[in-house]
Protein backbone atom coordinates (compact mmCIF):
# COMPACT_ATOMS: atom_id res chain seq x y z
CA UNK A 1 0.00 0.00 0.00
CA UNK A 2 1.14 3.55 -0.67
CA UNK A 3 0.41 6.39 1.73
CA UNK A 4 0.39 9.89 0.27
CA UNK A 5 1.74 12.90 2.15
CA UNK A 6 2.06 16.58 1.31
CA UNK A 7 4.77 18.81 2.71
CA UNK A 8 3.58 22.41 2.58
CA UNK A 9 6.28 25.05 2.13
CA UNK A 10 6.38 28.75 1.33
CA UNK A 11 7.74 27.75 -2.11
CA UNK A 12 4.87 25.36 -2.83
CA UNK A 13 3.74 21.88 -1.92
CA UNK A 14 5.84 18.72 -2.15
CA UNK A 15 3.78 15.58 -2.70
CA UNK A 16 5.36 12.28 -1.67
CA UNK A 17 4.38 8.63 -1.79
CA UNK A 18 5.34 6.46 1.18
CA UNK A 19 5.62 2.75 0.36
CA UNK A 20 4.79 1.07 3.63
CA UNK A 21 4.89 -2.36 1.98
CA UNK A 22 8.62 -1.85 1.32
CA UNK A 23 9.65 0.15 4.41
CA UNK A 24 6.93 -0.32 7.03
CA UNK A 25 8.95 0.76 10.07
CA UNK A 26 10.28 3.91 8.41
CA UNK A 27 6.86 4.90 7.10
CA UNK A 28 5.20 4.25 10.47
CA UNK A 29 7.85 6.35 12.22
CA UNK A 30 7.40 9.23 9.74
CA UNK A 31 3.60 9.11 10.04
CA UNK A 32 3.78 9.11 13.86
CA UNK A 33 6.16 12.08 13.85
CA UNK A 34 3.84 13.97 11.49
CA UNK A 35 0.79 13.21 13.64
CA UNK A 36 2.61 14.40 16.76
CA UNK A 37 3.46 17.74 15.11
CA UNK A 38 7.20 17.10 15.21
CA UNK A 39 7.85 18.63 11.78
CA UNK A 40 5.66 21.71 12.25
CA UNK A 41 7.64 24.91 11.55
CA UNK A 42 10.95 23.10 10.93
CA UNK A 43 13.09 24.24 8.02
CA UNK A 44 15.16 22.48 5.39
CA UNK A 45 18.78 22.68 6.55
CA UNK A 46 20.25 21.59 3.21
CA UNK A 47 18.97 22.44 -0.26
CA UNK A 48 20.67 21.48 -3.53
CA UNK A 49 18.61 22.91 -6.40
CA UNK A 50 17.21 20.35 -8.85
CA UNK A 51 18.54 17.51 -6.68
CA UNK A 52 17.44 17.27 -3.06
CA UNK A 53 16.35 18.84 0.20
CA UNK A 54 17.04 17.65 3.72
CA UNK A 55 15.11 18.66 6.81
CA UNK A 56 13.50 17.49 9.99
CA UNK A 57 16.28 18.45 12.38
CA UNK A 58 14.82 20.24 15.42
CA UNK A 59 17.96 22.39 15.81
CA UNK A 60 18.21 23.16 12.09
CA UNK A 61 21.68 21.81 11.38
CA UNK A 62 21.07 18.22 10.33
CA UNK A 63 22.83 16.83 13.39
CA UNK A 64 19.68 15.66 15.16
CA UNK A 65 18.35 16.85 18.42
Amino acid sequence: MTIKATIKTNKGDININLSDDKTPITVANFVNLVKSGFYNDLSFHRVIPDFMVQGGCPIGTGTGG
